[in-house]
């Protein structure tokens, strides 16, 4: 045994990126506490995992007593009754024609899953992303990540069968609403002729808000644009709302606010409210075309403990309002970082729907400002409150409070970064 002295974090392997160095001991709402006592304002909801808030005392009542009944259920061996449950639960969520679920661990098991289905229902190969998407980091979604490059960098050869299309990112372009779409949509043709035949395409597949991208919303003309090309073409459309969903962006899903139906729904995140769960939705006509044994995995789907989490949080978002309460304190950000904006122009966009918000950070020129979101994000962090970069250039300031939080912790969050751009931006004068 060495006798070198060491901390206990020197055993956490080093390709993990540390936001801070607080040790938590516990949480409570929207706040954590380390252990020397600190509370922290957490607007990041590991990132958008804990969208209750920390240890919200029914999903909490939940846990503890489905860990007194059944743990774990394997599900090729029996069935859970806690994902029976869930199952129905979702299925009151979802429109008529989705009442299948698959369910899996993380956002990227869903996505991969999502992936086997796609190709086992059309019998075609291919898979349609978009520039600035995250879908995850296994070596098959990392093919299909490209908000930034240290997510494949030097994994390549990637799998093959995905090919990238623009994502209707307007303030990047610099044009209206309708000017991107178009030009998104003449592009996608483009990628039809040139790289994946419309019969070849399984699957098109689009965050509805770009997460680690940039937090940028697809305009709802190019969510309904896209709906009716993959209708033309036998396409399935696929929503990836492991960010975006359970209330976060003021609606359960926020492929609502373009009115559609897709094909595929991909779930994760605050579903679960801190415990790990994922899951797909789709038609049961799609499903019935999935061979049996074809996919699974020892601990998708039977975890009751993580159900019944997720059970008592689709009933929270439920009867606490919260898809209301996102929507309103959303706005009340929003409003707060725009009249920001005007005195401290380096803020170039506020965007966002619900509480699903970002500051995208640019110069004079209109150039990506990742030094200024660095250092305003530090100066946050420093006042404890926890917010989280994004962006492929890293000049996005993302926030991603719980859905629980209140007027006065926005006012309070608000005044903090008001004070950090003061002190940042006092400073390079």
């Amino acid at each position: 045994m060495s006798s070198s002295k060491f901390t206990s974090t020197d055993l956490l392997a080093p390709v993990w990126t540390h936001l801070t160095s607080h040790q938590i001991t516990r949480g409570e709402g929207i706040h954590l506490y380390d252990s020397q006592g600190n509370q922290i304002t957490d607007f990041t909801s590991g990132i958008g995992v804990t969208s209750t808030g920390h240890c919200h005392p029914r999903v909490v009542e939940a846990i503890r007593e489905q860990a007194g009944r059944l743990i774990f259920g394997q599900m090729n061996c029996v069935i859970p009754e806690k994902t029976l449950e869930l199952s129905e639960k979702l299925n009151q969520l979802t429109p008529e024609p989705i009442n299948r679920f698959f369910f899996s661990n993380s956002g990227a098991e869903a996505t991969e899953a999502c992936v086997k289905l796609a190709k086992a229902a059309t019998g075609r190969t291919n898979v349609i992303v978009f520039q600035g998407s995250f879908h995850g980091r296994t070596h098959l979604t990392m093919a299909m990540t490209t908000s930034r490059t240290v997510y494949r960098h030097r994994y390549q050869p990637l799998p093959a069968g995905f090919f990238v299309a623009p994502f209707p990112y307007s303030y990047y372009y610099g044009w209206s609403d309708r000017q991107t779409v178009d030009f998104c949509l003449k592009q996608l043709d483009l990628l039809f002729q040139g790289q994946t035949a419309p019969d070849e395409t399984a699957a098109i597949i689009i965050e509805p808000v770009l997460g680690e991208g940039g937090y940028v919303p697809a305009p709802p003309a190019f969510l309904r644009a896209l709906r009716e090309i993959c209708d033309k073409y036998g396409i399935l459309l696929v929503l990836d709302e492991v960010q975006s969903g359970f209330g976060r962006t003021g609606k359960f899903f926020c492929y609502e606010y373009a009115g559609i139906i897709p094909d595929i729904i991909i779930m994760a995140k605050g579903l679960g409210s801190g415990l790990p769960i994922s899951a797909i939705a789709s038609r049961a006509d799609l499903m019935e075309k999935w061979t049996p044994g074809t996919h699974g995995g020892t601990y998708g789907g039977g975890s009751a403990i993580a159900s019944a989490a997720a059970c008592a949080t689709i009933d929270v978002i439920k009867e606490e309002e919260l898809t209301e309460n996102a929507t309103v304190r959303g706005e009340q950000l929003r409003q707060g970082l725009k009249l920001l904006q005007q005195q401290y122009p380096v803020m170039g966009d506020v965007r966002g729907p619900g509480l699903m918000v970002a500051v995208e950070f640019t110069d004079a020129t209109g150039k990506a400002d990742a030094q200024t979101t660095g250092q305003v994000l530090q100066q946050c962090l420093e006042a404890n409150l926890l917010l989280l970069s994004c962006g492929t250039y890293k000049n996005v300031i993302r926030w991603i409070p719980p859905l629980i939080v209140s007027e006065q912790q926005i006012a309070e969050a608000l005044k903090i970064f008001e004070k950090a751009l003061q002190t940042v931006l006092s400073h390079t004068k």
